[in-house]
């Protein structure tokens, strides 16, 4: 891994091209039952998904690219944003009627495994349905809970530093592989006393960002069934965190809130954002800056404690056409047209037919590629943190409780309790 020194300009590129559309379209009202068939052979599938617009006229191609080469396999899409996708998909799961396909993350695999509802796709890649090869980065792994590939991988990113590179200019300062976060708030104290802006928009209450640097200190957010840290542990870090607000370092919560949708970033508030590499998209389009991919700072000026995570497509255990599933999913991730056409919007391509096949041409997409093209170089990847029964819910939590500390409504160490106790119901829910 290199030390010191400025991260070359291949790894931070200007961010350009439009902003990340965040609206969801509405859902397509619910079939009933796990897929259908009809007399003369054909299968139809429902296979759901969150997204923006972009995402859902993008995959609508792949959907009619894959009933083109199979006449026989009809898939009905249903599509919304996020929180909207998990309410409805917790509704669905509970009622025995998820979507025979449907996109899935790592915080959400252990939950509805534990409840029966992933198809393992084991058999179906031993029957020649479902290729498990050539799969970049080893990312593949990310699907597997307990000896089952219970999600298939079709995109891959990992946590990074967004910088506003005219403010880092500005001030004189350079983002180093191989920094410490010492040398990393110094540099944003340094933007703070030149530019008058803070220099991180929020750090400290980014569950992903937490979990590299307890990584970085032979530790992780997430065990197999508990969490990996101390109460002390989480204390010290919103301690760190709330004393940088007072001192102007970190935005103004309060301002963070007036800003959204648009990022802090972006809307002039401060100098630098931790999100994940693909996410940067959005930055140029928000702001009048321009911005680049910085190095994760690090507790020993070597390890980042960085992973790939990945968003996946998972199948219902309780579908009436599994092989049509798993060809399905075959496609999806491995079929070169198709990684043409969605580009990296879910993350960099998982396989190597995708990756190969898709030539990002815009800046942005270029730094991307580029970004993780470096961090894979370096060395430091590891896999992925394990998430257990409840993680999402963790997640949701841990947003909301550091969002308070920031805000002064609640004290570190009350927060770190609270934070425990919400975890100890999610892990037995």
């Amino acid at each position: 891994m290199q030390q010191g020194g400025n991260v070359e300009r291949r790894t931070i590129l200007k961010a350009a091209g439009a902003s990340l559309a965040v609206a969801g379209l509405g859902a397509t009202a619910t079939a009933c039952g796990g897929g259908s068939g009809s007399g003369d052979g054909t299968v139809t599938l429902r296979y759901a998904w969150w997204g923006g617009e972009p995402r859902t006229i993008a995959i609508k191609k792949t959907i009619a690219l894959f009933e083109k080469k199979f006449p026989k396999i009809k898939i009905k899409p249903e599509f919304t944003d996020y929180e909207a996708f998990w309410e409805k998909f917790q509704t669905q799961a509970s009622g025995g009627n998820p979507p025979d396909v449907f996109q899935n993350a790592v915080g959400f695999l252990r939950k509805y495994d534990k409840r029966g509802v992933l198809l393992d796709l084991t058999s179906q890649a031993d029957a020649g349905n479902l290729s498990l090869d050539n799969f970049r980065n080893g990312v593949l792994a990310n699907g597997q809970v307990d000896g089952k590939q219970i999600a298939v991988p079709v995109g891959a990113n990992t946590m990074s530093l967004v910088i506003d590179l005219k403010a880092f200019e500005k001030a004189g300062v350079e983002a180093k592989f191989g920094w410490t976060w010492d040398e990393y708030f110094d540099a944003l104290q340094t933007i703070q006393d030149k530019l008058k802006i803070a220099g991180d928009t929020g750090y400290f209450s980014i569950m992903y960002l937490y979990d590299l640097y307890l990584r970085q200190n032979g530790k992780a957010f997430f065990t197999d069934t508990d969490l990996g840290f101390t109460q002390d542990d989480l204390t010290q870090w919103w301690e760190d965190g709330y004393k940088r607000v007072r001192s102007g370092l970190v935005a103004d919560p309060k301002k963070v809130e007036q800003a959204k949708p648009k990022s802090a970033l972006s809307a002039g508030l401060a100098a630098s954002e931790f999100t994940w590499d693909n996410f940067s998209i959005r930055y140029e389009g928000e702001g009048e800056s321009d911005y680049g991919l910085a190095p994760i700072p690090t507790t020993d000026g070597k390890a980042t404690g960085q992973y790939l995570g990945s968003l996946m497509l998972s199948g219902f255990s309780g579908t009436k056409h599994p092989k049509e599933v798993a060809q399905f999913i075959d496609f999806m991730v491995h079929d070169p047209e198709v990684g043409e056409i969605m580009g990296y919007d879910r993350g960099i391509l998982a396989t190597t037919e995708q990756y190969d096949a898709f030539k990002p041409t815009d800046d942005n997409n270029k730094g991307v590629a580029a970004y993780e093209e470096e961090v894979a170089a370096a060395g430091v990847l590891g896999k992925i943190t394990p998430h257990p029964s409840g993680a999402d819910v963790i997640e949701a939590a841990f947003l909301r409780i550091g969002g308070e500390v920031a805000q002064g409504k609640a004290k570190p160490a009350d927060a770190a309790k609270a934070l425990f106790s919400e975890a100890k119901a999610a892990f037995a829910g």
